[in-house]
C-alpha cells in the first residue's frame, strides 16, 4: 500500500507552553497566567496556550491514517528546541516531508520513519515536534497496511519479546497537588503524584520543608483512602532542580535530603526526578554520579530520575553508560521520531534500569495513544497519563488505549476471531 497524500491541520494541544527559567526565578502568578516578562528565546509570554499540528496520511486504499507534532510544556529549557509553532512546523511538511512521503510504499516502519528522522532543512534538522507528530502517522500508515496494532508493529520490527499488556501509568497533579492526589488515590494509580515541585520559595521550601509536609500528607492520604492494604503506589516527584538551588548545588546535603525524603515516603518506595540541575549534559551526569554514589553511601534506597539535559537517543546512551540515573524519562517529543523513543526504551530496559515512557501535559490524544501503543511494545517500566493536568484525561486516554491493545492481543494469543474492516480491528 502507499501513502496517496499528506495534509496537515493546526490544532490544539493538552495544556501551556510554560517559561521554566522564568517560573523557576520566581514569576508571579496572575490566576491561571503568571507575571512578568519570558525569559527564555521564543516565548511571548511565561505561559502560552500549547500548539499542535496534526499531519494526516491518505492511503490508496482511502483509509486515514495520523499523528500529531506537539512539543513539551517547557520547551528551550535543559538544551531542548525552541517553543513550537503549528505555522512554521505546517511548512516544513509541506516543503520538506510531503515531497518524501507521497507515493510512499508502507513497507517497513523502521526504513520509512529514519528517512522522516534523516531529512534535513538549510538550517538543520527538523524541529523535535515536527519528527515526533510524522513519525505517528507513519506508524499508524504501517499498520493499517498490515492489519495490526501499531504496538504489534514495533514488537515486531524490533523484535522486543514482550507480551503485549499494560504498564504501570503515572499520573500528573499539576498544581492542584491535593484534589488530584485524591483522585489519584481514588483511581489506584500506579504511580503518583508528579506534585510540580517547580520553585524553591512557594513548592519546596528554602530548606526542603514545604515539600517534606506535603509528602506525610500524601502518605497519610494513601493509607485513608485505599481500598485495601494491597495498594501501594510508587511515590514520583519531578522537582525542576529546585532542591539543588535550595541546597547550594552541595551533593552531599542534597542526597541527605533525599534520603529523609525516602524515610518519610515508606513504606512506599521514592524516585525524584531532576533534583539537580547542573547547567549541561556532561555535568549532569556527573553530579547525578556522585548523587547515586552518595545516597548508597547513606543506605537509601530512593531513586533519581533523569530529565533535564537528557533529551536526545545519545544522550540517553550516554547518561546509561555512565550510570548516572535509576530511571530514564524517556522524553517522547524531545527525541524527535518515534523510532528513536523505541530505541531508548529499549536500550534502558535492557541495561536494567526503569523505562518510562513519558512525555508532557502538553501532548495531545493522538500522540498519547501512541505512547500506549510503544510504552507495551517496549515493556517500559511505567507510561505518563497524558495530556493535560487535570487527571482523569490522562488516565483514560492511555489506560483505554492500552486494555483495548492487550484485549487484541490476547485475542490473537488465544485463537480468537480477529477480523479488519476498512483499518479498524473488530473481535467476533
Amino acid at each position: 500500500m502507499k501513502i496517496v497524500d499528506v495534509l496537515t491541520q493546526p490544532a490544539r494541544a493538552g495544556f501551556f507552553a510554560d517559561d521554566q527559567a522564568a517560573i523557576r526565578a520566581g514569576a508571579g502568578h496572575d490566576g491561571f497566567a503568571y507575571t512578568g516578562d519570558p525569559l527564555t528565546r521564543g516565548f511571548t509570554a511565561i505561559r502560552q496556550a500549547g500548539a499542535a499540528l496534526s499531519v494526516l496520511l491518505l492511503l490508496e486504499d482511502g483509509s486515514v491514517a495520523y499523528g500529531d507534532c506537539a512539543a513539551v510544556q517547557y520547551s528551550g529549557a535543559g538544551g531542548r528546541d525552541p517553543v513550537f509553532s503549528a505555522a512554521a512546523a505546517r511548512r516544513d511538511v509541506e516543503e520538506h516531508l510531503t515531497p518524501l512521503l507521497r507515493g510512499a510504499e508502507l513497507g517497513s516502519f523502521r526504513e520509512l520513519a529514519g528517512r522522516v528522522e534523516g531529512c534535513r532543512t538549510a538550517s538543520g534538522p527538523l524541529h523535535t515536534a515536527v519528527r515526533y507528530g510524522v513519525s505517528q502517522a507513519v506508524l499508524d500508515a504501517v499498520a493499517q497496511s498490515r492489519r495490526l496494532t501499531m504496538a504489534e508493529v514495533v514488537r515486531d520490527e524490533y523484535a522486543t519479546g514482550v507480551d503485549l499488556a499494560p504498564v504501570p501509568m503515572f499520573a500528573q497533579t499539576g498544581d492542584d497537588r491535593y484534589a488530584n492526589a485524591d483522585k489519584m488515590i481514588l483511581k489506584r494509580v500506579d504511580v503518583l503524584p508528579h506534585g510540580l515541585i517547580n520553585n524553591v520559595e512557594t513548592k519546596l521550601g528554602r530548606r526542603g520543608e514545604l515539600l517534606e509536609e506535603y509528602v506525610r500528607w500524601l502518605v497519610g492520604r494513601i493509607a485513608r483512602l485505599r481500598s485495601d492494604d494491597a495498594y501501594e503506589p510508587r511515590l514520583h516527584f519531578d522537582t525542576y532542580g529546585t532542591v539543588g538551588l535550595a541546597f547550594g548545588g552541595d551533593v552531599e546535603a542534597v542526597a541527605g535530603y533525599l534520603a529523609r525524603l525516602g524515610d518519610l515516603a515508606a513504606p512506599h518506595e521514592l524516585v525524584v526526578e531532576h533534583p539537580i540541575d547542573a547547567g549541561d549534559r556532561e555535568s549532569q551526569i556527573e553530579t547525578y554520579v556522585r548523587l547515586r554514589a552518595a545516597l548508597r553511601r547513606l543506605g537509601s534506597p530512593v531513586k533519581i530520575v533523569v530529565d533535564e539535559w537528557c533529551n536526545t537517543l545519545e544522550d540517553i546512551e550516554m547518561f546509561v553508560e555512565a550510570g548516572a540515573a535509576d530511571v530514564i524519562h524517556v522524553k517522547t517529543p524531545d527525541l524527535g521520531g518515534i523510532g528513536n523513543t523505541i530505541e531508548a526504551l529499549l536500550l534502558v530496559r535492557d541495561r536494567g534500569l526503569v523505562a518510562y515512557c513519558g512525555g508532557t501535559c502538553n501532548e495531545t490524544d493522538r500522540s498519547a495513544q501512541v505512547s500506549a501503543h510503544v510504552a507495551m511494545a517496549c515493556g517500559a517500566g511505567q507510561v505518563l497519563a497524558k495530556p493535560g493536568m487535570g487527571v482523569d484525561e490522562g488516565l483514560m486516554i492511555v489506560g483505554n488505549e492500552m486494555a483495548r491493545v492487550a484485549a487484541l492481543a490476547a485475542a490473537r494469543r488465544s485463537g480468537g476471531a480477529v477480523t479488519a474492516r476498512a483499518g479498524r480491528e473488530v473481535l467476533s
